[in-house]
Formats: structure tokens, C-alpha cells, sequence
């Protein structure tokens, strides 16, 4: 983000108490009283919020959304989607702060000013429109992602399929009560009546990116990731990390795998917020998803 000096701070004050204190003197003379005037300062409160962002404007400055992303989007938003959305956009600047969907809605709901939130499942997303932290219209869910196993290359391993996933000496997953990709491994290994033994060799990683790490490095025998981490590991670099061993069908997984993205309703840059949002919508952006593995959800 850009630093502003002492002068362009003062103006962009200067014309946003303009603006207030302009629209404040507004409105018939004895209009003061009930309902009226209640409805008068709502509506002064939301005219402020948008006289300061014309100030800012007016000033120069240059707007910032901040999205709260799922920890297996990171790759693609840090080095494809922000560097195109902000060509596309001048005046706006995007950053992203990425984690496991778990995490993020907590850190939601403790106040992080996010303008934008995009999970990797559709629980976290419904229950914070649920709490009014997110707005409802707003939610569109955008992606399908594969649920994959996968082991270190070019090691010979005792597993090959989720089947025998209890052959592995170390289980890398994510843990299941912050991490989607966690409660989407434990719904299939619970499904195939083998979920207590592989957690008893299991290592629980605070994200996805955790659990593919531990797996490419080799300290971990296998691991339950999603297509798209699998792919961007395998990417980075000449040699490839993983090796994808099998992948989760439909008969494996009653949830499907949803990343859904929505609008914070504390945002004071909503303008902006539907800016990104329909952008990530946009045949380029969902070129650059496909790309990386993911699949529109049509």
C-alpha cells in the first residue's frame, strides 16, 4: 500500500468533513424529530462513508481491497489473478491474506477488515451470512476443486489408493475441525471405515499448503490434497515433488468441493468489492482458474 505524506492526508480530511458537515446542513428546516431524523442519521452515516471515499479519490489515493482467500488459491491469486486485476483497474489495488477456510472465518468474525471472503467450502461462507458478516446476495459459488492422494515422488510407497491409506507409516491431512480439505479427507476415510487408523499415524496440518508441504519434502509418507495443489507443487521447478495416486470420485464424497466467494457486509468499498467479484467471474479469470486446475461451477 502506498504511504501518503502529512499534505494529502490533511486534504483528503479537509474534504471529507466538507462532505459531512455539507450534507449534514441538507434537508427541509423542522424535519428534526421521530423517525425522521433517525432515518436522517443512517442516512448521514452512509453518506459519510461515501464522502470520504470520494475525498480519497478526489486526493489521488488509491483504493485497497483486502480478500480473505482459502489457503489453496494463494498461488494463482499471488502471481496470476492480482497482477491482471490491477492492470485492468487502475486506482485499485488488490491484497490477499490466505489460510485455511476455518481460520479466516474466525479471524471474520474477530473483526479482520476483510472486503472479500472466498472459501473452500460452502459451510464457512454460509455461516458467516449466517451471522450477517457476509452479504448473502453477494455469494456466488464460483469453483469445484478434486479431492486427490498423493505420496513423494520417485519414493516406493506401501499405499496405492485411499483404500490402504493405513499401509502409510506418516498421514499428512488437514485437520478436520479448521480445514476443509481435513473434513473432506475424514468424510472419505470415514466412508471407507478406515478414518480412526489413519488418524492414529496422522500428522494434522493447520492448512492444505501444511499438508502438501510435509508430503514434498518427504516427511510424510502420503497425503490427501486438493488436483490443484498437486499441480502447482509439480510446476514449481524443474523436478516434480508428488505423485497423485488417486483421486476422490463422487461415490467417495457426499459434499462436493465448492469454493464460494462473497462480499463483506463491513466493507466500506463495496463499489470496488463487486469490481473484484465480478472480475473473478469474468472469462479471463476463470481461464486462469482452469488452468490451474480448477473447474467452473456451472
Amino acid at each position: 500500500m502506498k504511504k501518503h505524506g502529512l499534505v494529502k492526508k490533511c486534504m483528503t480530511f479537509a474534504l471529507g468533513a466538507a462532505l459531512i458537515m455539507g450534507m449534514a446542513g441538507c434537508g427541509p428546516a423542522g424535519s428534526d424529530s421521530g423517525s425522521g431524523q433517525d432515518a436522517n442519521e443512517t442516512s448521514g452515516t452512509e453518506a459519510a462513508r461515501e464522502g470520504a471515499t470520494a475525498a480519497q479519490a478526489a486526493a489521488g489515493e488509491e483504493t485497497t481491497l483486502l480478500i480473505a482467500a482459502a489457503a489453496s488459491l494463494e498461488a494463482v491469486f499471488e502471481d496470476q489473478l492480482i497482477p491482471m486485476f490491477e492492470e485492468a483497474n487502475p486506482g485499485i489495488q488488490m491484497e490477499g491474506t490466505y489460510a485455511s477456510s476455518g481460520d479466516l472465518q474466525q479471524q471474520i468474525e474477530s473483526g479482520l477488515e476483510a472486503d472479500l471472503f472466498m472459501s473452500a467450502a460452502t459451510s464457512n461462507m454460509d455461516t458467516l451470512v449466517e451471522e450477517g458478516l457476509v452479504d448473502q446476495a453477494s455469494v456466488v459459488n464460483l469453483l469445484k476443486n478434486d479431492v486427490v492422494l498423493i505420496v513423494p515422488e520417485g519414493v516406493e510407497s506401501n499405499v496405492t489408493g485411499f483404500e490402504d491409506l493405513a499401509n502409510a507409516d506418516v498421514v499428512a491431512i488437514g485437520d478436520p475441525e479448521s480445514v476443509p480439505a481435513g473434513k473432506y479427507a475424514q468424510e472419505i476415510l470415514t466412508g471407507l471405515g478406515i478414518y480412526d487408523q489413519v488418524a492414529e499415524k496422522a500428522s494434522f496440518g493447520n492448512s492444505v499448503t501444511e499438508v502438501l508441504t510435509w508430503v514434498a519434502e518427504g516427511s510424510a509418507d502420503a497425503g490427501i490434497v486438493y488436483s490443484t495443489d498437486a499441480l502447482t507443487e509439480n510446476s514449481n521447478g524443474d523436478d516434480k515433488k508428488v505423485t497423485v495416486l488417486a483421486t476422490a470420485d463422487n461415490s467417495m464424497m457426499e459434499t462436493p468441493v465448492i469454493y464460494p466467494v462473497g462480499i463483506t457486509t463491513s466493507t466500506n468499498k463495496k463499489e470496488a468489492a463487486q469490481t473484484l467479484e465480478d472480475f473473478l467471474q469474468s472469462e479471463e479469470a476463470m481461464n486462469v482458474f482452469v488452468e490451474a486446475g480448477f473447474t467452473a461451477n456451472k
